[in-house]
């Protein structure tokens, strides 16, 4: 099954945790799309909600929030998820996944949308 490494970003104090989920979290997030707000529970942060913003499988190709489902595809891409174009104009074909989490997908990105009763820092610790 999947294991996801969560990188969780805090835009209150600009810092940002790394998480690894266990299977069973894992699980419960597949199916679920990049705009989607999940609960902190699964990050262990009971009390906050969090959105998913992005991720990538492990082979480091992105997830673009404008392709349905989790299958790769093969883009003509502008500046945008996925390519940085040296020169203005350029566009370039790259291989992205699209918005759906499925067990392919090993890192997740997450940001806090609401926050709890405790502050991140006690929850997770010093690990950002």
């Amino acid at each position: 099954m999947a294991e996801f490494q969560a990188n969780i970003s805090d835009p209150k104090d600009c810092k940002a945790y790394k998480r690894t989920l266990s299977e069973s979290d894992s699980s419960a997030l597949i199916g679920r799309s990049i705009g989607d707000e999940i609960d902190g529970i699964f990050v262990s942060l009971p009390g906050y909600r969090l959105q998913i913003t992005g991720g990538s499988d492990g082979s480091g190709i992105p997830m673009r929030p404008g392709l349905a489902g989790g299958q790769r595809k093969r883009m003509l891409l502008s500046h945008s998820t996925g390519f940085r174009p040296q020169r203005p104009g350029q566009r370039k074909r790259k291989m992205v996944r699209g918005k759906e989490l499925g067990p392919e997908i090993t890192q997740l990105n997450l940001k806090i949308i609401e926050y709890g009763p405790k502050t991140v820092e006690e929850l997770l610790g010093a690990e950002g």
